[in-house]
């Protein structure tokens, strides 16, 4: 009984934690626009925000990168993903002739696939691009939340610790879903012997299950970082013609530092101590007489190889 009480009273402090602080991010809501064929996503549980909620420098962000996403889709294999979805909705209205003829050219599809890329285990289908923003901006909530994150896992609430740790969310994320070669013609087999058996039923949950288990890889570029960089160009165009105004947005890139090093965008990177040197070299420089040109360059040049670093990495489901 006292164990029960003792995780009551430690998930009672963690949902007030959270809800303490989860209004501290800017912006608590996802900006997306999904790609049409997307496949059912957990994650739309974030409503868009109105335009005027997204900076417009990170919305033009989100474009390019959906845009480049998009290029990824094989065109081909998303037809299959929709014939097999239309092929559940035929089994359903108990069309089985019409069921068989699209099992038949959504195999007829892949097997083209195969043959294309023989050495590839899996092909993009769909791809979304988000904007979320749910994280605080000061360090002292971000702590916070992460020690109600540590708390629940201390606790095995892997649930609530879901939840938590969506709240240190600061990212554009592309989120790329993927068709896996080596089993979905297995299930388009199946389905067809098990609807030749006239197991409907059967043959509708092994083709609902095929669609559900796409595989997903996210890559997502750390907002915090990406809203340095422009502080740190702005601040370079600025020079000498304000220095008051340049001194002032390095120093909201640092904090943008921080804060991305906080919400654990590769937090133990030795690279964000080098940075807020950079920094702070610069800022000095900026209040003598010395031209800062040089050590704008440098710093732009680390924080963009940074940045690439952070951006590149996949993480897949």
């Amino acid at each position: 009984m006292k164990g029960t009480e003792k995780r009551f009273v430690c998930l009672l402090a963690i949902v007030i934690l959270f809800f303490g602080v989860a209004g501290c991010g800017k912006n608590p809501q996802a900006s997306s626009t999904p790609n049409a064929s997307s496949p059912a996503r957990a994650e739309n549980d974030n409503q868009n925000p109105s335009q005027e909620d997204v900076r417009p420098d990170i919305e033009q962000r989100r474009q390019q990168a959906q845009e480049e996403a998009q290029k990824t889709i094989d065109q081909e294999a998303a037809g299959a993903i929709e014939e097999t979805k239309n092929v559940v909705k035929a089994i359903a209205d108990n069309r089985i002739v019409d069921a068989f003829a699209g099992i038949e050219r959504a195999t007829g599809t892949i097997t083209v696939l195969l043959a294309r890329y023989p050495a590839a285990a899996q092909i993009p289908v769909a791809a979304d691009v988000q904007i979320i923003d749910l994280a605080p901006t000061d360090r002292k909530s971000i702590s916070n939340i992460v020690t109600a994150v540590n708390a629940a896992i201390l606790e095995q609430d892997f649930p609530a610790a879901r939840v938590l740790l969506h709240g240190l969310t600061s990212e554009l994320r592309v989120r790329t879903y993927n068709m896996l070669l080596a089993t979905y013609p297995n299930s388009l087999r199946d389905a067809a012997r098990l609807l030749d058996q006239q197991k409907t039923k059967e043959a509708s949950d092994v083709l609902i299950t095929a669609l559900n288990t796409l595989t997903v890889v996210d890559r997502v570029d750390p907002l915090p970082l990406l809203i340095a960089q422009k502080e740190i160009n702005k601040a370079e165009s600025l020079g000498d013609k304000d220095k008051d105004a340049a001194l002032n947005l390095l120093a909201d890139s640092r904090m943008q530092l921080e804060r991305a090093k906080a919400l654990g965008y590769a937090g133990k990177d030795p690279e964000y101590d080098a940075l807020n040197k950079s920094i702070s070299d610069l800022q000095n420089q900026l209040k003598g007489n010395g031209s800062p040109l040089q050590a704008f360059t440098d710093l732009r040049e680390k924080l963009s190889a940074f940045f690439k670093k952070q951006s590149g990495t996949s993480r897949h489901s």
